[in-house]
């Protein structure tokens, strides 16, 4: 079993930046691809980042290419998402997921953590 615990959301204003980490226990070899959901009140899962720790990726949803980045370190099971140009629209509740193949569509993802809060005011 996947174990998922996020870490570093908060309060931060448009413009700014946070990052997130995820910490991950239990991982097999079926679950080698790590990522970065999100959801907004009233709206559906949506996908923001994935990466494989065999090194495939990283793969990024259309709203955060350019702003969000993904990494990995494997020794420490761990994955960041650097997130930069921060917008009101980026205010949700951010999840860390895993699957064994990375996949771009949220729903695909089994596995996640209990989620962290990211608010970005105007």
């Amino acid at each position: 079993q996947v174990q998922l615990v996020e870490s570093g959301g908060g309060l931060v204003q448009a413009g700014g930046s946070l990052r997130l980490s995820c910490a991950a226990s239990g991982r097999g070899f079926g679950y080698s691809a790590q990522a970065w959901l999100r959801q907004a009140p009233g709206k559906e899962r949506e996908f923001v980042a994935a990466i494989h720790w065999s090194g495939g990726g990283p793969y990024y949803g259309d709203s955060v290419k350019g702003r969000f980045t993904i990494s990995g370190d494997n020794a420490k099971n761990t994955v960041t998402l650097q997130m930069s140009s921060l917008q009101p629209e980026d205010t949700a509740v951010y999840y860390c997921a895993a699957r064994p193949v990375a996949s771009v569509t949220a729903s695909q993802y089994p596995f996640w953590g209990q989620g962290t809060q990211v608010t970005v005011s105007s």
